[in-house]
């Protein structure tokens, strides 16, 4: 994805008088992500796509090797728009820590949604193996949030 720096600030200068806060692109060749805020309009993600060469192997993606080692493991996802935080006060100890033994039922986090506290809990027994969003980030419906390697 060859990115001409006029067309990006011709981009920026759209984004800002149409007040749009985030824009993402993404095709074969790269995905590009630009948030604006108090401090201006910024490039959030930038990644570019390797040319293949016709006939050679497609390279493999992480998350298809990282799916090989997930068959014992279980995510716990997002069920709607929010925000994520892992313990239930700013002043309170997180919910779980990775390593942390998961009962069903447990309380995870918590995704704040429409000024809603909403506990987010465990599906299933098992060892807490990564958090996969970081404290206070938004969430998107379906996003996975913990994986658990299941007892």
């Amino acid at each position: 994805m060859n990115i001409d720096l006029k067309q990006l600030r011709t981009l920026l200068r759209v984004l800002e008088k149409r007040n749009v806060t985030e824009f993402e692109f993404e095709d074969e060749h790269g995905r590009i992500r630009l948030a604006r805020g108090a401090g201006g309009a910024r490039v959030v993600a930038y990644e570019e796509r390797p040319e293949v060469a016709p006939g050679a192997p497609a390279p493999r993606p992480v998350e298809a090797a990282r799916a090989e080692s997930d068959e014992k493991c279980d995510f716990v996802t997002s069920p709607f728009v929010g925000t994520f935080y892992r313990s239930p006060s700013p002043e309170a100890p997180p919910f779980v820590e990775v390593g942390s033994a998961i009962r069903k039922g447990q309380a995870l986090c918590i995704i704040e949604a429409m000024k809603l506290m909403n506990e987010i809990e465990a599906d299933c027994d098992g060892t807490l193996v990564e958090i996969l969003v970081e404290n206070g980030k938004p969430v998107e419906f379906g996003q996975k949030l913990f994986k658990i390697r299941k007892a």
